[in-house]
Protein backbone atom coordinates (compact mmCIF):
# COMPACT_ATOMS: atom_id res chain seq x y z
CA UNK A 1 0.00 0.00 0.00
CA UNK A 2 1.78 3.49 -1.11
CA UNK A 3 2.26 5.91 1.82
CA UNK A 4 0.23 9.22 1.83
CA UNK A 5 2.36 12.61 1.57
CA UNK A 6 0.58 15.58 3.26
CA UNK A 7 1.14 19.13 1.45
CA UNK A 8 -0.19 22.23 2.84
CA UNK A 9 -0.59 24.77 0.57
CA UNK A 10 -0.81 22.31 -2.48
CA UNK A 11 -4.49 23.65 -4.30
CA UNK A 12 -1.82 25.51 -7.23
CA UNK A 13 1.44 27.37 -8.11
CA UNK A 14 4.38 25.33 -6.62
CA UNK A 15 2.18 23.62 -4.16
CA UNK A 16 0.08 22.34 -6.79
CA UNK A 17 3.11 21.37 -9.12
CA UNK A 18 4.64 19.35 -5.78
CA UNK A 19 1.52 17.90 -5.38
CA UNK A 20 1.00 16.02 -8.90
CA UNK A 21 4.59 15.22 -8.99
CA UNK A 22 4.31 13.35 -5.41
CA UNK A 23 1.20 11.85 -6.87
CA UNK A 24 2.99 10.88 -10.25
CA UNK A 25 5.43 9.37 -7.68
CA UNK A 26 3.64 6.88 -6.44
CA UNK A 27 1.82 8.59 -2.97
CA UNK A 28 -1.30 9.29 -2.32
CA UNK A 29 -1.70 12.76 -1.34
CA UNK A 30 -3.89 15.07 1.04
CA UNK A 31 -4.07 18.45 0.37
CA UNK A 32 -4.59 21.46 2.76
CA UNK A 33 -5.04 24.85 1.76
CA UNK A 34 -7.37 27.26 1.78
CA UNK A 35 -8.69 27.31 -1.74
CA UNK A 36 -9.66 24.52 -3.98
CA UNK A 37 -7.11 22.33 -6.26
CA UNK A 38 -7.00 23.47 -9.29
CA UNK A 39 -6.11 19.76 -10.42
CA UNK A 40 -7.08 16.26 -9.14
CA UNK A 41 -3.83 15.03 -8.58
CA UNK A 42 -4.71 14.22 -5.08
CA UNK A 43 -6.15 11.61 -2.64
CA UNK A 44 -7.76 14.22 -0.79
CA UNK A 45 -8.27 18.09 -0.06
CA UNK A 46 -8.98 19.68 2.89
CA UNK A 47 -9.99 22.99 3.49
CA UNK A 48 -8.18 24.40 6.23
CA UNK A 49 -7.08 28.05 7.54
CA UNK A 50 -3.03 26.97 8.56
CA UNK A 51 -2.88 30.38 10.82
CA UNK A 52 -5.14 29.05 12.58
CA UNK A 53 -3.11 27.76 15.08
CA UNK A 54 -6.36 26.93 17.58
CA UNK A 55 -8.14 24.33 15.05
CA UNK A 56 -5.10 23.20 12.41
CA UNK A 57 -4.24 20.12 15.46
CA UNK A 58 -8.08 19.05 15.06
CA UNK A 59 -7.57 19.32 11.34
CA UNK A 60 -4.87 17.22 11.26
CA UNK A 61 -5.55 14.74 13.04
CA UNK A 62 -8.48 14.22 11.02
CA UNK A 63 -6.71 14.21 7.77
CA UNK A 64 -4.20 11.60 8.94
CA UNK A 65 -6.69 9.32 10.46
CA UNK A 66 -6.30 5.85 9.33
CA UNK A 67 -3.38 6.53 7.33
CA UNK A 68 0.16 5.98 6.85
CA UNK A 69 1.77 9.33 5.93
CA UNK A 70 5.40 9.65 5.89
CA UNK A 71 6.05 12.36 3.82
CA UNK A 72 4.85 16.13 4.91
CA UNK A 73 5.73 19.23 2.27
CA UNK A 74 5.62 22.70 4.49
CA UNK A 75 4.60 24.55 1.53
CA UNK A 76 1.71 27.24 2.47
CA UNK A 77 3.07 30.42 3.01
CA UNK A 78 2.51 34.21 3.24
CA UNK A 79 4.47 37.87 2.44
CA UNK A 80 4.02 41.10 4.06
CA UNK A 81 5.90 43.43 2.00
CA UNK A 82 6.92 46.45 3.28
CA UNK A 83 10.29 48.72 3.95
CA UNK A 84 11.57 48.43 7.46
CA UNK A 85 10.33 51.76 8.54
CA UNK A 86 6.75 50.82 7.23
CA UNK A 87 6.78 47.40 8.61
CA UNK A 88 4.15 46.90 11.43
CA UNK A 89 5.32 44.87 14.34
CA UNK A 90 1.80 42.87 14.07
CA UNK A 91 2.52 41.40 10.49
CA UNK A 92 5.21 39.46 12.17
CA UNK A 93 2.68 37.37 14.18
CA UNK A 94 0.64 37.04 11.24
CA UNK A 95 2.84 36.06 8.38
CA UNK A 96 4.83 33.53 11.25
CA UNK A 97 1.70 31.82 12.46
CA UNK A 98 1.76 30.49 9.06
CA UNK A 99 5.21 29.91 7.90
CA UNK A 100 6.87 28.99 11.22
CA UNK A 101 3.78 27.72 13.39
CA UNK A 102 2.10 25.78 11.14
CA UNK A 103 4.80 23.81 10.32
CA UNK A 104 5.87 23.10 13.77
CA UNK A 105 2.27 21.59 14.28
CA UNK A 106 2.16 19.72 10.83
CA UNK A 107 5.36 17.90 11.74
CA UNK A 108 4.08 17.52 15.26
CA UNK A 109 1.13 15.69 14.08
CA UNK A 110 2.72 13.61 11.60
CA UNK A 111 5.66 12.88 13.53
CA UNK A 112 3.85 9.93 15.83
CA UNK A 113 3.12 8.24 12.32
CA UNK A 114 6.46 8.37 11.16
CA UNK A 115 8.54 7.13 13.95
CA UNK A 116 5.56 3.94 13.98
CA UNK A 117 6.66 3.50 10.73
CA UNK A 118 10.62 3.68 11.28
CA UNK A 119 10.61 6.06 8.50
CA UNK A 120 9.87 9.72 7.22
CA UNK A 121 10.52 12.60 5.17
CA UNK A 122 9.91 16.37 5.96
CA UNK A 123 10.16 19.27 3.47
CA UNK A 124 10.17 22.78 4.67
CA UNK A 125 9.68 25.23 1.38
CA UNK A 126 11.91 28.37 2.20
CA UNK A 127 12.91 31.17 0.10
CA UNK A 128 16.00 32.51 -1.16
CA UNK A 129 14.68 35.43 0.26
CA UNK A 130 15.70 33.97 3.89
CA UNK A 131 19.39 35.78 2.44
CA UNK A 132 17.74 38.93 2.38
CA UNK A 133 15.67 41.48 0.04
CA UNK A 134 14.16 44.88 0.30
CA UNK A 135 10.99 45.49 1.31
CA UNK A 136 11.00 41.35 3.41
CA UNK A 137 12.06 42.37 7.09
CA UNK A 138 8.70 39.66 8.27
CA UNK A 139 9.04 37.32 5.61
CA UNK A 140 12.85 36.97 5.25
CA UNK A 141 13.21 36.59 9.10
CA UNK A 142 10.57 33.65 8.94
CA UNK A 143 12.15 31.55 6.43
CA UNK A 144 15.67 32.37 8.20
CA UNK A 145 13.92 31.13 10.86
CA UNK A 146 12.65 27.76 8.82
CA UNK A 147 16.02 27.09 7.99
CA UNK A 148 17.27 26.79 12.07
CA UNK A 149 13.93 24.89 12.28
CA UNK A 150 15.15 22.50 9.53
CA UNK A 151 18.63 21.81 11.08
CA UNK A 152 17.37 21.22 14.73
CA UNK A 153 14.51 18.67 13.50
CA UNK A 154 17.61 17.03 11.85
CA UNK A 155 19.52 16.36 14.37
CA UNK A 156 16.51 15.36 16.59
CA UNK A 157 14.85 13.03 14.50
CA UNK A 158 17.93 10.93 12.16
CA UNK A 159 17.80 8.53 14.54
CA UNK A 160 14.06 7.49 13.85
CA UNK A 161 15.00 7.21 10.06
CA UNK A 162 12.94 10.50 9.35
CA UNK A 163 15.33 13.48 6.86
CA UNK A 164 14.36 17.03 7.36
CA UNK A 165 15.33 19.33 4.47
CA UNK A 166 14.66 22.22 2.68
CA UNK A 167 13.89 24.24 -0.89
CA UNK A 168 14.30 27.81 -1.12
CA UNK A 169 13.46 28.98 -4.41
CA UNK A 170 14.60 31.79 -6.80
CA UNK A 171 12.53 33.84 -9.15
CA UNK A 172 9.35 31.00 -10.32
CA UNK A 173 6.94 32.17 -12.66
CA UNK A 174 3.46 31.48 -11.08
CA UNK A 175 -0.06 33.55 -11.70
CA UNK A 176 1.14 35.77 -8.43
CA UNK A 177 4.42 36.37 -9.87
CA UNK A 178 3.50 36.59 -13.30
CA UNK A 179 0.48 39.26 -11.57
CA UNK A 180 3.12 41.51 -10.24
CA UNK A 181 5.53 40.97 -12.87
CA UNK A 182 4.05 41.31 -16.30
CA UNK A 183 5.89 39.14 -19.01
CA UNK A 184 7.64 41.32 -21.37
CA UNK A 185 7.85 44.23 -18.71
CA UNK A 186 11.05 46.26 -18.33
CA UNK A 187 10.87 45.15 -14.74
CA UNK A 188 10.49 41.24 -15.78
CA UNK A 189 13.32 41.21 -17.96
CA UNK A 190 15.60 42.81 -15.36
CA UNK A 191 15.04 40.05 -12.79
CA UNK A 192 15.56 37.36 -15.85
CA UNK A 193 18.61 38.82 -16.76
CA UNK A 194 19.88 38.76 -13.33
CA UNK A 195 19.59 34.70 -13.41
CA UNK A 196 22.76 33.34 -14.56
CA UNK A 197 20.31 30.68 -16.38
CA UNK A 198 18.93 33.29 -18.38
CA UNK A 199 15.13 32.42 -17.22
CA UNK A 200 12.31 31.92 -14.68
CA UNK A 201 12.19 28.88 -12.56
CA UNK A 202 9.06 27.08 -12.97
CA UNK A 203 6.88 25.17 -10.16
CA UNK A 204 7.95 21.84 -11.52
CA UNK A 205 11.27 22.59 -11.23
CA UNK A 206 10.95 23.34 -7.37
CA UNK A 207 8.71 20.06 -7.07
CA UNK A 208 11.80 18.16 -8.73
CA UNK A 209 13.68 18.78 -5.89
CA UNK A 210 11.05 18.19 -3.28
CA UNK A 211 10.46 14.87 -4.90
CA UNK A 212 14.27 13.86 -4.15
CA UNK A 213 14.28 14.70 -0.67
CA UNK A 214 10.94 12.59 -0.04
CA UNK A 215 12.29 10.01 -1.68
CA UNK A 216 14.10 6.78 -0.15
CA UNK A 217 17.24 7.74 -2.22
CA UNK A 218 17.81 10.69 0.02
CA UNK A 219 18.14 8.82 3.54
CA UNK A 220 21.75 9.89 3.71
CA UNK A 221 20.44 13.67 3.06
CA UNK A 222 19.39 15.63 6.19
CA UNK A 223 19.35 19.44 7.37
CA UNK A 224 19.98 21.01 3.89
CA UNK A 225 19.13 24.13 2.44
CA UNK A 226 18.40 23.13 -1.69
CA UNK A 227 18.44 26.81 -3.28
CA UNK A 228 16.43 26.36 -6.73
CA UNK A 229 17.23 29.89 -7.92
CA UNK A 230 19.22 29.37 -11.24
CA UNK A 231 22.09 30.53 -9.27
CA UNK A 232 20.55 33.82 -8.15
CA UNK A 233 22.66 32.62 -4.92
CA UNK A 234 25.20 32.71 -5.94
CA UNK A 235 25.03 36.17 -7.02
CA UNK A 236 23.94 37.24 -3.66
CA UNK A 237 27.14 35.62 -1.99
Amino acid sequence: MPDYALVTGGSRNIGGAIAQRLTADGFKVIVLDVVKPEHDALDSFIEADLSDAAALPRTLANAIAGRTVTRLVNNAGIVAPAALEDTDPGSLDAVAAVNLKAPILCAQALLPGMKAAGRGRIVNISSRVALGKELRTVYAATKAGLHGMTKTWALELGRHGITVNAVGPGPIRTSLFDAVNPPGDARTEAIIRAVPVARLGTPDDVADAVSFFLSDRAGFVTGQVLYVCGGMTIGSA
